[in-house]
């Protein structure tokens, strides 16, 4: 069997139906190494319908009974070009999905017209599904064999649990390594990006060996410089490495290339410092053995003239010559690199090897620091948002994926703000949550823009970050003087007092959008900066899981409505859309099904009785002016405080002519708000889009460090294989929200009348200065965007977040028939769940 050979086979199969003699027991379903249930056992569903294609004239059959089957993975890769194919294609993932029957499992070859069901995450691990179409494609290279496809499939529930004991029917499906059942690829890629190692290829057993220097010529960086174009044969380089880039994956469906990876080194002696490209398949066997701060001896490389756009990193040490003329190559063949680890108690001294140099800054020295300055930072995580994806180019399948954190480190109030990407470290990056863990991350760069209100500031990660969270004492840094202030602040804190204010997950609508709209015209990179409201649709259904995306559209606000948050509401009313959006898909009808729900589910929740507008009225006249103030700052208010808009003589006619409108209201100003111009369009429109439900992954919850897998897990991408839960079934309603304002739903009117949508407005927390009287708090409550948790909810902070909805929704009727550009973010949360958020909004006094 092919599964068996050494090297990958081009062509449909390495491990397939095997069908090497047609001539043997049909009724046995034929095969090489296949397993049979014992004849006391229930039949396997998988060799039943095995069985049916074997006796079908046609290459695809119908079930004849459609049972439920259980996912248990679902693994990407990239299928080359097949020989027919004149133009070469962009790249085409494909997706193998493991099944189980109860009886076998079978891995199965999934349908590219099936491919969205994985973009939006509704086929996904832990399922149950139920496969009503099924083909065989067979590999024409090889005698009698073939793989099993999916062509139709009804997506169901999640199970509560899997049995991972039953055994594959084909025994070729359980070789090490896993190979993809199409194409020449020897490996799968992770299922969400292309930077991080997957899968049992990436080796990390290559240890430090002690080497006799005796016989070995050694040539410095500087004299192979000045040499190397008029040199066959090079010498050895004895370099230690100073900075390590993350994956880079650049597979194409016309490349044959078997795993086409590269990696940057940046490694110096005493004379100067270079980069090295390691390329292909080193890379799975040395990458993730490579360490920052190693000594190496290389042998057997290339020399090439260096690439002239790409950046190097900064040498750690200024005095060492920064070499840009030339790169080494490291490659398996031509020549076969020789790569040694030397032992660090074997480095002498005079060998003169670079020391690592650390660019520590304290979170209070960040605010002095330069746009695009490189720095690294130690400090304990006090919120870890979830993994969110963006897209690399438009009209392509490859995405990034980051997350948002911040790190304390004591000295200041403010924390950190990082954009963490994953540094190809997925160990870690899927890993992490608030701790008192000491969390390093290095060759961070400073982003600012102190011309924007409110003060732009965090980091980003680089292509050489590298983040540690353990082995610090082996680590260089350790001996850094600000590293070392740090562990002694630290030790002298309490552990549950800092833990007690630390947030996980959640929607996290960073970074801030400037307050004027020709600033924020020239600060987007985007082909048409405005979106029409009629494209809001397609805008939506394009996005993949956890990929978040801004927008600007045009429109009128014309109604707003205050959910306040209790776990009870949020139980509730996140009971009923979830109900209608996890209803079962079927891969040709998913999409239509879960709109025409969606705009059923969220008109029900659109008529529901609010709460009482005079209990929110008393509770809002009951604080003292010193008591709002202090509930809306909260103990962590603090993070890019910015001056309030003056109030112009514009904005008070509005506000004159918003009165008389809000007078002739249903209701009175309180919970909601409806404009005279909404009941007279809302019957009239040819489309309205409903998306102002806030899922409960969207709520931040105040972190339990008990319980760090199940909240860790909930945060993380979806995984590409099955793991059974540990203990009892949990929910992540049942954990404490960092949030106790609740949110509103907020209703915008396409200029033309003829199209509107619901969106969220969930406003996390409040301006330090908040002068009620003299601003308008809807747009000031939009230009904070950060995430802290709130002290425990008594009496005084329910009154204040009903205060705070109130002076929200009356400054919202001001807003009456006045034309606004809205700044949404849209975020797919996978299952058929979207999100859409109003982050910002630009009225005529801040448009301009």
């Amino acid at each position: 069997m092919s599964g068996e050979s050494g090297q990958p086979q081009a062509g449909p199969s390495h491990a397939g139906l095997d069908f090497p003699n047609p001539e043997r027991n049909r009724a046995g379903v034929p095969g090489g190494v296949i397993r049979r249930a014992g004849s006391r056992g229930r039949r396997s569903w998988i060799q039943k319908v095995l069985e049916q294609i074997t006796d079908s004239p046609l290459q695809w059959v119908t079930p004849s009974e459609v049972v439920p089957v259980a996912v248990l993975a679902v693994q990407r890769y990239l299928l080359e070009d097949e020989p027919r194919d004149r133009i070469p294609k962009p790249p085409l993932y494909c997706y193998d999905v493991t099944i189980s029957d109860g009886v076998y499992q079978e891995k199965c070859y999934l349908d590219p017209s099936l491919n969205f069901l994985v973009y939006k995450n509704i086929l996904k691990v832990g399922i149950e599904m139920k496969i009503s179409r099924v083909s065989c494609l067979y590999n024409e290279r090889r005698l009698g064999q073939g793989i099993l496809c999916i062509d139709n499939v009804h997506c169901g529930e999640t199970l509560e649990a899997i049995s991972l004991e039953t055994p594959f029917r084909n025994s070729a499906h359980e070789e090490v390594p896993e190979r993809p059942l199409r194409g020449g690829k020897s490996h799968y890629l992770p299922l969400w990006n292309n930077e991080d190692p997957y899968g049992d290829i990436w080796l990390t057993n290559k240890q430090p060996e002690e080497h006799n220097f005796n016989n070995t010529k050694i040539i410095s960086l500087s004299h192979l410089e000045m040499t190397w174009a008029n040199r066959r044969n090079f010498p050895a380089l004895l370099v230690r490495i100073l900075h390590k880039s993350k994956l880079r994956y650049y597979g194409k469906p016309d490349k044959k290339m078997i795993e086409p990876y590269q990696t940057f080194l940046e490694v110096a002696d005493s004379s100067g410092t270079v980069s090295v490209i390691m390329w292909n398949a080193l890379c799975p066997e040395w990458y993730k053995s490579l360490r920052v701060g190693l000594v190496l001896l290389l042998q057997d490389y290339s020399v090439k003239k260096s690439y002239p756009f790409r950046m190097q990193p900064l040498p750690v040490d200024p005095q060492i010559k920064l070499i840009s003329t030339m790169e080494i190559c490291l490659n398996l063949r031509d020549p076969p690199t020789n790569i040694i680890i030397i032992p660090e108690k074997q480095v002498k001294p005079e060998w003169r090897l670079p020391k690592l140099n650390h660019r520590f800054i304290t979170r209070s020295e960040l605010d002095d620091m330069p746009k695009n300055h490189i720095c690294d930072v130690i400090g304990i995580l006090v919120f870890v948002g979830r993994v969110q994806r963006s897209k690399k180019k438009e009209n392509r399948e490859d995405f990034w994926s980051y997350r948002w954190i911040h790190i304390a480190d004591g000295t200041s109030e403010q924390p950190f703000i990082v954009e963490l990407f994953s540094t190809s470290q997925p160990e870690i990056f899927e890993n992490i949550y608030p701790s008192m863990t000491y969390f390093v991350c290095t060759q961070l760069k400073v982003v600012r823009n102190d011309t924007q209100v409110p003060k732009l500031l965090y980091l980003t990660t680089t292509n050489e970050s590298r983040v540690f969270i353990t082995g610090h004492r082996s680590q260089p840094y350790i001996n850094d003087t600000k590293v070392k202030n740090f562990i002694h602040w630290v030790k002298t804190r309490n552990d549950n007092e800092e833990m007690k204010n630390t947030v996980i997950g959640g929607y996290y609508p960073y970074p801030p959008v400037p307050e004027t709209f020709s600033k924020y015209s020239s600060s987007v990179k985007v082909e048409s900066l405005l979106t029409a409201i009629s494209e809001v649709r397609k805008e939506i259904e394009d996005l993949q899981y956890r990929e978040q995306k801004r927008i600007a559209i045009q429109g009128i606000i014309t109604v707003i409505k205050y959910i306040p948050h209790t776990s009870a509401t949020e139980s509730d009313s996140a009971s009923e859309t979830l109900r209608n959006a996890n209803q079962p898909s079927t891969s040709q009808a998913a999409r239509r099904e879960n709109q025409s729900q969606e705009r059923d589910t969220n008109k029900r929740r659109q008529d529901d009785d609010p709460m009482s507008s005079q209990c929110f009225q008393t509770g809002y006249t009951s604080l003292s002016p010193t008591k709002k103030k202090r509930i809306l700052q909260g103990p962590y208010a603090k993070l890019v405080p910015m001056p309030q808009p003056e109030t112009s003589a514009q904005t008070k006619g509005q506000e004159s002519a918003s009165t008389s409108t809000a007078g002739k209201a249903k209701r009175p100003i309180g919970d909601r708000w409806e404009s005279q111009l909404w009941r007279e369009k809302k019957f009239g429109l040819i489309d309205h889009l409903h998306y102002s439900h806030v899922y409960t992954e969207s709520i931040p919850r105040k972190f339990i460090f008990e319980k760090r897998k199940f909240l860790t897990e909930q945060f993380n991408s979806q995984p590409a294989k099955y793991t059974p839960p540990e203990g009892r079934p949990q929910n992540l309603e049942d954990f404490k929200s960092a949030l106790s304002l609740g949110h509103f739903e907020v209703t915008i009117l396409g200029l033309n009348h003829e199209i509107a949508i619901d969106v969220a407005f969930l406003p996390m927390y409040c301006p330090e200065d908040l002068r009620t009287s003299q601003i308008d708090t809807l747009l000031t409550c939009m230009n904070y965007s950060c995430v802290y948790p709130q002290d425990e909810p008594g009496n005084d902070t329910l009154a204040g977040s009903r205060a705070l909805a109130g002076d929200i929704i009356k400054a919202a009727s001001r807003l009456d028939r006045v034309h606004i550009v809205g700044i949404l973010d849209i975020c797919n949360l996978g299952n058929n769940k979207v999100e859409v958020y109003l982050h910002r909004i630009y009225s005529p006094t801040n448009n301009s």
